[in-house]
Formats: structure tokens, sequence, C-alpha cells
């Protein structure tokens, strides 16, 4: 199947304490973690580009240029979109948003990458052999 570019993909999450900087390490506040933002960003990403994958196939994140630009407390409801941007052979470009009710709280550049799975996990598993 061709990969449309301009495909769209959204999802919402409510920031619960298991998902916070305090929670992650990665700070010492109640507000939802940078990780966590970059994880739905790659979520809704991956979401997006698995419509167009054979069977076998998968992709796997290989770059990701964020900017997380507002807090948002416990109890709060993220909005994620993410869009396809650009095709490179089997390289992926997506451009991701978050918002909470207040407005955006951050964005970013992610590419992901076709791989067959089987393959994949073989290489990196020869990794401890």
């Amino acid at each position: 199947m061709e990969i449309i570019i301009g495909s769209k993909q959204e999802m919402t999450k409510q920031v619960t304490e298991e998902m916070t900087a305090k929670h992650f390490g990665s700070g010492d506040l109640p507000v939802l973690a940078t990780p966590m933002m970059v994880t739905w960003f790659e979520q809704c990403s991956a979401e997006c580009l698995k419509r167009f994958l054979d069977d076998g196939s998968t992709s796997v994140g290989i770059y990701l240029n964020a900017e997380h630009i507002s807090a948002t407390p416990v109890g709060a409801t993220v909005s994620v979109k993410a869009e396809l941007t650009a095709v490179d052979q089997k390289i992926i470009t997506f451009s991701a948003t978050a918002y909470d009710d207040a407005g955006e709280i951050g964005h970013c550049i992610h590419k992901r990458a076709i791989v067959t799975a089987e393959r994949f996990l073989e290489k990196a598993y020869a990794k401890i052999k």
C-alpha cells in the first residue's frame, strides 16, 4: 500500500501521577513528564503509519527532536496529533503536537524506519549471543 503524505492520527490521554516528572525521575514536580509526552508522540506516529505496513513489517523510532513548552498538571487531558509529512524510501517523517485545554504544550519532528520485525529482532538479539 502506498504511504500517503498528509495522513493524520490523534489520541487523547488524561495525565495521572504515574506520568509526572516526579514519578519518572526527570524532575521534582507533579506535572506531565517530557519523557511521557515524547512517548505519546512516538505512539501516535506509529499508529498513523501502521495502516500502511505489510504483514511482518513494523516501524521503529530513529529520530525525535522535541520541545516541551508548557507544564500540564495531573488530571488534565492532553490531545496529541501526528501528521505524516515525508517519505524517503523506508524513512517516514512526522510532525506531532500536544495540547492541553490551555493550548499547545509541545511539538516535535519524529522519524520512523520501516523494518521487517523478525529480521530486526534477530539482529538485536544477536548482540547478546
